[in-house]
């Protein structure tokens, strides 16, 4: 009973965050919600035995990328934004599409097939420590998809140097 009601509270927090991060007028509020949001993320990983995604989810997230999405938000001449009108006449369109998309999550996961199960079970996990079996794992099976992720952020890197230097 009260694993569901963390898991029920989790739900329920997120998803009132993330409304009220996209309904912000405010851009830096939206930041500072999306904020709590990240740290209840985390607190959902830590409910679900995973520490050291919560650790990278609070260092990565809330720490690294918040404060990025500060800095653009901080760079932008977002005045007018701010006293315009928030939502135009298209919003019931957006609301009617999401509640359609709900709808449809709903439907597809009450028919839920539990898949094979894997060799890293909860004991095995924890006999091996969480960090060990991710990079056994991913040093392993997944290394040529993570190598083919650090290629892409290394090219965005570059573009992204490239871009500034003809600006300035």
């Amino acid at each position: 009973m009260l694993p569901r009601l963390f898991f029920g509270y989790f739900a329920i927090v997120m998803t009132v965050l993330a409304l009220v991060i996209i309904t912000r007028k405010n851009p830096v509020h939206s930041v500072l919600w999306m904020l709590v949001l990240f740290f209840h993320v985390a607190g959902l990983y830590l409910f679900l035995n995973a520490e050291f995604l919560a650790a990278v989810q609070i260092i990565l997230y809330a720490g690294a990328i918040l404060v990025l999405f500060l800095f653009v938000v901080m760079m932008l001449n977002l005045r007018e934004e701010i006293v315009s009108e928030r939502f135009g006449g298209a919003w019931p369109l957006g609301v009617s599409v999401g509640a359609f998309i709900l709808v449809l999550i709903f439907l597809s996961t009450g028919n839920f097939v539990q898949g094979p199960v894997g060799k890293y079970s909860i004991e095995a996990i924890r006999a091996e420590t969480q960090v060990k079996a991710v990079g056994t794992l991913l040093y392993t099976e997944y290394l040529f998809p993570f190598e083919v992720a650090s290629l892409i952020l290394l090219i965005a890197i570059v573009g992204a140097i490239v871009l500034a230097k003809k600006r300035s």
